[in-house]
């Protein structure tokens, strides 16, 4: 994707504070883009990443709110086109559930940021990713127990996440022929236990072991650099269909399936 003459095409990750969001945004920068990220409460975190974008050559920016606030996307979508005027690239990396003061004040919160903000945030940037000069695209990021939810055994402490992550995945997946006829494709990447990010951690301190098990079942965790090149090829590869599945780390056949 190379955008229009002199211009750097431009991605929006959500959730571009830390982990595998942060890796993206620097090797999105790293392949020619210029980055926004989303963060909800790091604004010092989500600022150092925007140095290393704008140290790996790109422009950065850093947007503040809450994916779920109708208000907060509409400001989202103000910042971008102040900023740049146009976007080539969503990258839905934003993702929650597993915040248990969060879930028990308000038990649907897996639901509404996993597959209703997915959604809303799309529906907001989607007048601009029609109209990318090179044709826009989505990345869904999502788990292997959200991927094959329903077929395979889950981890009780990450059931309300994996069921609204894939009910996420499949609202989008709805959306590929409209998206297709304004020249947007979709891409999802799912990945196994991620190294290094806070998902494996709050697992392990619900299911002890549970980590040891992955790395015994993958042969090793995949890393966050890894997932970030995984979405980074989906995003550049303009040969990929759309709809299109790829796998990170171990093989989706490996987990226990249900029956």
């Amino acid at each position: 994707m190379t955008g229009t003459e002199g211009a750097r095409p431009v991605a929006l990750v959500t959730g571009g504070s830390r982990g595998v969001g942060a890796a993206t945004a620097v090797q999105l920068a790293q392949r020619g883009y210029d980055v926004a990220v989303t963060y909800r409460n790091k604004a010092a975190r989500a600022q150092e990443v925007v140095a290393k974008v704008e140290a790996a050559g790109g422009r950065g920016l850093a947007i503040g709110g809450d994916m779920t606030v109708a208000a907060d996307r509409a400001a989202l979508v103000e910042a971008i086109a102040g900023w740049s005027g146009r976007l080539d690239l969503l990258v839905l990396n934003a993702s929650g559930g597993l915040e248990r003061e969060i879930v028990a004040a308000n038990p649907d919160y897996p639901m509404t940021i996993n597959r209703d903000a997915q959604v809303a945030t799309l529906d907001a940037v989607l007048p601009m990713l029609a109209t990318a000069p090179d044709g826009g695209t989505v990345v869904f990021v999502t788990s292997h127990w959200a991927h094959l939810y329903g077929e395979v055994v889950q981890l009780p402490a990450y059931d309300p996440v994996a069921s609204s992550k894939h009910a996420g995945e499949q609202a989008l997946r709805a959306r590929q022929a409209e998206l297709a006829g304004r020249n947007v494709r979709l891409a999802v990447i799912t990945g196994d236990l991620i190294e290094g990010t806070i998902t494996p951690k709050l697992l392990e301190r619900a299911m002890p072991g549970m980590t040891a098990e992955a790395v015994d079942r993958a042969g090793t965790l995949p890393t966050t650099e890894d997932m970030a090149a995984a979405i980074v090829g989906a995003a550049t590869d303009t040969s990929l269909p759309t709809g299109g599945t790829v796998v990170i780390g171990g093989t989706l056949e490996s987990l226990p399936r249900l029956g």
